[in-house]
């Protein structure tokens, strides 16, 4: 007698259960959620009076992404502009617009070296030196290093757009070089004014002062100044 009460309890305790899963399933299926902007809907479950989602399929619909942080959940949204439109893809453009640090702390060098080397080779002009390949070779070789520098730390696009004038100016200031060295060793007479005008020493000139504007805005733009002479 008591075995077919305790079976009967039980058989109604399990009657129970099928309805709850059943009033569960059916809550499913007829109540859904739609998060406006998206295409797609998410199930709801309604439990003691309040509704409840899957989070991460709301993360999936609404382009968000879920984090674990200790006993946290976090879930992240992308954010929208008075237009409607996502800002994420603009946000990650405008981190990368400018120059980074490590390449803006390069370049300043590699403009000091050429600046440098264009102050000697104009010295040494103006004075009557000899301009002889051991001491522009010194030169060359120091702003070789300073660029290559620069080069690998490029991270940004700014960065490695840049670089690629920094390689023009040397390639500039090589080129002037080497046209006083080869004069000197044909004995050639070189007037103390012949930088005066010249226009691959005004296209080095005018070089620098972009290069160092776009490094006082930290922002790139370039001018045409950095051409190839």
């Amino acid at each position: 007698m008591i075995q077919r009460r305790q079976i009967a309890f039980l058989l109604f305790i399990f009657s129970l259960f099928l309805s709850a899963v059943a009033l569960t399933r059916a809550a499913q299926q007829n109540r859904t959620m739609v998060v406006s902007g998206h295409s797609g809907e998410l199930a709801v479950v309604e439990m003691g009076g309040r509704n409840y989602v899957e989070i991460e399929a709301l993360a999936r619909l609404s382009n968000g992404s879920l984090s674990f942080k200790g006993n946290q959940i976090v879930l992240t949204l992308p954010s929208y502009n008075s237009h409607g439109e996502t800002t994420v893809a603009h946000t990650s453009e405008s981190a990368t617009a400018g120059f980074s640090k490590e390449f803006l702390k390069a370049g300043i060098e590699e403009m000091s070296v050429i600046r440098e080397w264009r102050s000697t080779l104009t010295n040494a002009v103006q004075r009557g030196f000899p301009i002889t390949e051991d001491w522009i070779s010194a030169f060359s070789s120091r702003a070789q290093s300073s660029l290559r520098l620069a080069s690998v730390a490029a991270s940004t696009e700014s960065d490695r757009s840049a670089a690629q004038l920094l390689a023009n100016e040397l390639n500039n200031m090589k080129k002037l070089s080497d046209r006083f060295v080869a004069a000197t060793k044909s004995r050639d007479y070189i007037s103390p004014s012949s930088l005066d005008n010249d226009p691959l020493d005004q296209k080095i000139l005018n070089c620098a002062h972009s290069l160092a504007s776009m490094a006082a805005n930290n922002q790139f733009s370039d001018d045409g100044s950095c051409s190839l002479g």
